[in-house]
């Protein structure tokens, strides 16, 4: 039976259970047991991956097993995010640790809300306070509450939340990646989940479709996950230098002598001291920090409870949303700029998302629901009741409504809470750069893993100094805190937009909700993101070129990245080598096989890398076994170790010639030293040989009662009415199909010479397994070896100026100083062989 996931995620299906799939070919039902036979012979042989282009159709499977994966005989299960099975005290841990991570910022954000909003459109009466606060009320419910917590935080990717867990999200569904590097049986790791047919399915299917067949459609999502990310980079810069900035500024309430530039330099000095502890981890800093946010958001509801009781509490009648259309009607043009200040208070919003990797939805929506929302609702409430007896003290609201006894302490509380909020867009930052890295948008980093137990939890040190750098900068520059809240503003609101249109996307395609609900979520929440958007864009030559400046930066870097790989990957296909080539060479390569194994490094998933030749014409022998390594990062957030490694052999059993890909998703650790990396590596080739070995027995074993076979082959497939194909079985772990081939090589170039002259009597299996294993352990004794190809790019001399510029010096530049892929596994030099190929594109 299929296993369905949670209601509130759509039903889902676990690949590798039965399960709906496409159909690539028109051949009737009985076609279909052929089809796959001469599709796994070709596979055995040659070594290609090439679809079929033909009508799809939507076929229901039995389950499939992957054989090319590393546990041989072992289906796994669903990946499942490591906070599904947290018991009830666990899950309050979390619960308070994501005060310290993830709340951080949208609970600051009443130190800055009404200032920066009153600013723009001053006091004239009550009633001015009691709009702008029920213009703050519903923005909070509306944005916060509705799109992020019952919405936004569902569209997760196995517990990885933001932008580019999105994109992933629909590129495994859809096939939009502009890098050419799926393959089928991707489709079968058990992380991902494939939907049920359902009504709304055809809408879904036909979208897709559209999708998949234009580029430009392609390139236009992927230019806004691009966007989206940038800002969230952006965000990781603005979020400090503004909470840190307005709660010292309380200092000029409590102390009148206190000049701005004092204000500065005590800023500058609070963000070192923050950007020094990051290192040290999120739960530990999320343990640290917890206790602090959760006394600041009790003195929020505190302050507020003695201020509506002291001041006026009819202030409630802002719950009535009637009062915004009174405030729009007597400010117009003011209260329209007073939305770049309104929007403040949703800050920390997409931190939410985005932070989703360190804990769960069910931990997240738990604190905002019963603390963290009531908590800023009786905030924002006691900062309007002191403001309807105080119109002058708008410009300090907060501090100002601080009860003089309560001000000192409020104010270190207030200033602790600045720090850890700026640590909440600092660790979505470090999640969305690893996730974009995973997906080839982003150079590559050094990471450090902070956590042993939570895989997710991430430390970037040189993004970490970067951020404190341009902070300081951006603090030091711009002291102005309307400024500074305009380029927030910005900022955030960016990624908000990109967020709504990806989530719509995901409805459409992955939920499959209905139309209605679908349209109504695009227009009423990017159509409010768009009227705050077009009030923060008037206060752009205020000061908040400057986030956009380095939001486009942050774009270009990325853009390039990804624009130079992609040329890089599709070049190294065209000029991959042929496999008559290869048959012409014969089993010794044109070259002496030394004893020994070869790992070639290469980015190619099929195909054999022309870089391979290079090695031949270069070395004056090459390695007796040698395996192509392809480290692949998939679109899911944790590929299960037991489907890893996909093995498949290279022209026929006497070059001793594999393929090995190696499967990560974004969330995964590749903290593996080169002895164990390749302690797995032998130990699941020996598997997949012996897989090999027993799948050849049992076809010809089957062979032998042929009539029977085929009755079994009729009576295993159904035809739907609807015209669908159901498939009642499968064969056991049949991938690998050679019944043309009536003898098996021997695992020696002179042994396959003298068969062929001789043509001896055929050698039974058992010996033949146990001699190529034999000669892989022998191998492995003569030692392994990394030869790791690096393939460069350079334009064309007739290419366009703007493709030299950006391929030979920007791409160039990046790809020098970037972290190289084999710097994970920590290979000494004594076992690595490079040998560099420049490719003209």
């Amino acid at each position: 039976m299929a296993e369905y996931g949670d209601p509130e995620r759509g039903s889902s299906m676990d690949s590798t259970e039965s399960r709906w799939v496409f159909q690539e070919d028109e051949d009737d039902a009985s076609e279909i047991d052929e089809f796959e036979t001469d599709l796994r012979h070709h596979h055995s042989v040659l070594d290609s991956e090439d679809e079929d282009n033909g009508e799809q159709r939507l076929v229901r499977t039995g389950p499939r097993i992957d054989s090319f994966d590393v546990e041989a005989l072992e289906v796994p299960g669903v990946q499942r995010n490591e906070f599904e099975d947290v018991n009830m005290g666990k899950r309050i841990i979390l619960a308070f640790q994501t005060l310290g991570v993830v709340f951080g910022d949208v609970g600051t954000s009443p130190l800055y809300t009404f200032s920066v909003m009153f600013r723009k459109a001053p006091i004239n009466d009550n009633e001015d306070i009691i709009g702008a606060l029920s213009l703050v009320l519903y923005t909070l419910i509306l944005i916060p509450l509705v799109k992020y917590v019952l919405v936004v935080l569902w569209a997760n990717d196995d517990g990885e939340g933001g932008t580019f867990a999105l994109y992933s999200l629909i590129c495994r569904n859809a096939k939009v990646s502009l890098l050419p590097n799926q393959l089928p049986s991707d489709a079968r790791i058990s992380g991902f989940r494939l939907k049920v047919p359902s009504p709304e399915l055809e809408r879904s299917l036909k979208f897709k479709e559209r999708l998949e067949s234009s580029v430009t459609l392609k390139k236009i999502l992927l230019l806004l996950v691009l966007a989206g990310t940038s800002m969230v980079i952006a965000n990781g810069v603005v979020t400090p230098a503004m909470s840190v900035l307005s709660s010292v500024n309380g200092l000029r309430v409590g102390v009148d002598a206190i000049e701005q530039d004092e204000v500065v330099m005590i800023s500058v000095t609070c963000l070192v001291i923050l950007f020094s502890v990051q290192k040290y981890g999120t739960s530990k800093m999320g343990l640290a920090v917890g206790p602090a946010l959760f006394i600041w958001f009790c003195s929020l509801a505190g302050i507020g409870i003695y201020n509506l009781v002291t001041y006026d509490t009819s202030v409630l009648r802002a719950f009535n949303p009637i009062h915004i259309y009174y405030f729009f009607a007597r400010n117009s043009t003011k209260a329209w700029y007073s939305l770049g200040g309104c929007i403040l208070c949703a800050t920390g919003s997409e931190a939410m998302f985005a932070d989703l990797c360190y804990f769960s939805v069910r931990s997240v929506q738990l604190t905002f629901v019963f603390l963290v929302l009531p908590c800023l609702l009786l905030g924002y409430l006691g900062q309007a009741a002191y403001l309807m007896e105080n119109h002058a003290d708008a410009g300090q609201a907060f501090f100002s409504s601080v009860p003089r006894g309560a001000f000192w302490p409020t104010f270190v509380i207030a200033l602790v809470a600045a720090l850890i909020a700026s640590r909440a867009m600092t660790t979505a930052t470090f999640s969305c750069i690893k996730q974009s890295t995973a997906l080839g948008c982003f150079p590559r980093l050094k990471i450090v893993h902070t956590s042993r137990k939570f895989m997710g939890q991430i430390y970037i040190p040189v993004i970490n100094w970067f951020l404190l750098v341009v902070s300081l900068v951006f603090v030091c520059s711009i002291s102005n805190i309307d400024e500074i809240g305009n380029a927030y503003g910005i900022a955030e609101l960016g990624v908000m937009m990109m967020t709504t249109i990806l989530v719509t996307l995901v409805m459409v395609l992955i939920w499959q909700t209905h139309i209605i609900i679908v349209l109504s979520f695009v227009v009423v929440f990017l159509g409010l993101e768009l009227a705050f958007f077009s009030s923060v864009l008037c206060s752009i030559p205020d000061g908040s070129w400057i986030i956009l400046v380095l939001s486009i930066i942050n774009f270009f870097i990325m853009f390039v990245w990804n624009y130079g790989s992609k040329l890089k990957y599709e070049t190294e296909v065209k000029q991959k080598l042929s496999m008559d080539l290869m048959r012409e060479l014969g089993s010794n390569l044109g070259t002496i096989r030394a004893p020994g194994i070869g790992l070639l490094y290469n980015e190619l998933v099929k195909g054999i890398p022309g870089i391979f030749g290079h090695f031949l014409t270069t070395l004056p022998a090459i390695h007796s076994m040698i395996i192509f390594v392809s480290i692949k990062y998939v679109p899911v957030s944790m590929v299960p170790q037991s489907e890893r490694f996909l093995f498949r052999r290279v022209c026929q059993k006497s070059y001793h010639i594999f393929r090995c890909i190696a499967r990560y998703g974004y969330k995964d650790v590749r903290k593996e030293n080169h002895q164990t990396f390749e302690q797995l590596l032998m130990e699941s080739l020996e598997k997949f040989i012996r897989r090999e070995a027993q799948e050849r027995s049992l076809e010809s074993d089957g062979d032998d009662d042929s009539d029977s076979e085929d009755d079994y082959s009729a009576s295993r497939v159904l035809i739907a009415p609807n015209g669908s194909v159901y498939s009642l079985g499968v064969p056991l772990l049949a991938e690998f199909n050679d019944t043309n081939i009536s003898t098996f090589e021997a695992s020696t170039s002179e042994e396959v010479a003298s068969a062929s002259s001789n043509n001896p009597p055929v050698l039974d299996a058992e010996q033949s397994l146990e001699r190529e294993l034999s000669f892989i352990r022998k191998a492995k004794e003569s030692g392994v070896v990394y030869l790791v190809g690096h393939g460069d790019i350079r334009a064309r001399k007739d290419s366009w100026f703007l493709k030299k510029l950006v391929i030979n010096y920007f791409y160039a530049f990046l790809r020098k100083n970037c972290r190289r892929g084999i710097a994970n596994l920590s290979v000494p030099h004594s076992h690595l062989m490079q040998v560099g190929m420049t490719y003209m594109v």
